[in-house]
């Protein structure tokens, strides 16, 4: 019903951007928008909605993308009517993956490792089973950039490079694997400093809407603690700039693209819920509720620190916020919770992969 370059260019505006096309191009988009477009408001409000009804969960909700993905008009209805993360715990377009998830209850999801070209792969759960295939979100490759390791992140599986269109950010390490940076392409709020390292400059404008400076903005950090004893499991501490929960119905195609006017909750901070020793397995455990079953010095469960600084809602030291574990030889499970969105939630994960020296 619905040609595959509309939905592409529904993914490109969503993240803030995409490469001006050729003037044959425009001129078939503009037939494309007044097909579609003539539409009575009422009667194409009411289509979407229908649609928006019919698959709540994917894969059907790939029918409710793909009106987006009609014309401008029909874009902007569907985002009028689609409800963000934090509401419906799904993620349906690809500016969602940057928003927070749900309260009450967390979104499940797994990775796949790649280990013979260092890349993982980011799924959402589609049922309860490990197995499912899942709805892609993101990839990311890991890169040797001289004594550093980054990962780069990207809305396309096949196209992991800076300069892409489908790039949203990245991840880098210190020499040791124990400091991390989170990169985020787009500014988390207005006036937020761009990173003045080299890489930053090479990010592709064109991958950026007119309206957001380009380049590479720190959104997080996260930090493992040393171990010179090696004894116990890993120590995590995560600082971050997560994004509000607050969904505004009223904002524009153009808007969505623009930073927020301030920083909405400030600083997050976050630590790793301490495991307790099983003396008859002989082996430290946490309860992950069925959704974790090899042991790995990978697994983790991360809480909000006892601060009084910390932004209001995000929780207490008892709820899980965000949990990753193994299950297979190259699968693991990634469940998140507000305050974190997909983006930030994936980026910590991949600091668990690599040797972390004096740290294990």
């Amino acid at each position: 019903m619905f040609r595959r370059r509309g939905i592409r260019s529904e993914v490109e505006i969503h993240e803030g951007g995409g490469e001006a096309g050729t003037a044959e191009e425009e001129k078939e988009e503009g037939e494309e928008e007044g097909r579609w477009g003539r539409m009575l408001p009422e009667l194409l409000g009411e289509i979407v909605r229908r649609v928006e009804a019919g698959g709540e969960r994917w894969p059907q909700r790939r029918d409710f993308v793909a009106c987006a993905g009609a014309c401008r008009r029909w874009r902007e209805a569907a985002r009028a009517i689609a409800r963000p993360p934090c509401e419906t715990g799904s993620i349906t377009f690809p500016s969602s993956i940057k928003e927070p998830g749900p309260r009450d209850s967390p979104i499940q999801c797994f990775i796949r490792r790649n280990k013979n070209n260092s890349t993982f792969y980011l799924f959402l759960g589609l049922t309860e089973s490990f197995t499912d295939k899942g709805k892609f979100l993101l990839a990311a490759r890991r890169f040797k950039h001289g004594a550093h390791t980054q990962y780069i992140i990207s809305l396309d599986a096949d196209d992991l490079s800076q300069g892409s269109n489908a790039y949203i950010g990245k991840l880098r390490s210190n020499l040791f694997g124990t400091k991390f940076k989170i990169y985020d392409s787009r500014p988390p709020y207005n006036g937020a400093k761009v990173s003045s390292s080299r890489a930053s400059r090479r990010v592709a404008s064109k991958q950026i809407s007119p309206q957001v400076p380009a380049g590479n903005f720190i959104i997080g950090q996260v930090s493992y603690k040393f171990n010179l004893l090696k004894r116990g499991p890993r120590r995590m501490h995560c600082t971050l700039q997560c994004p509000s929960a607050a969904h505004d119905t009223d904002t524009t195609e153009e808007d969505s693209s623009k930073p927020k006017a301030h920083n909405p909750r400030g600083v997050t901070i976050l630590r790793n819920k301490a495991p307790r020793w099983h003396e008859h397995l002989q082996c430290w455990c946490l309860n992950f509720h069925g959704r974790v079953t090899v042991a790995s010095v990978k697994n983790f469960q991360l809480v909000a620190t006892a601060d009084a600084s910390q932004p209001s809602g995000i929780g207490d030291e008892d709820t899980v916020l965000l949990q990753f574990g193994k299950v297979g030889d190259d699968m693991f499970t990634m469940d998140f919770r507000q305050p974190l969105s997909a983006f930030q939630a994936f980026a910590i994960c991949l600091t668990c992969f690599g040797t972390k020296f004096a740290c294990e």
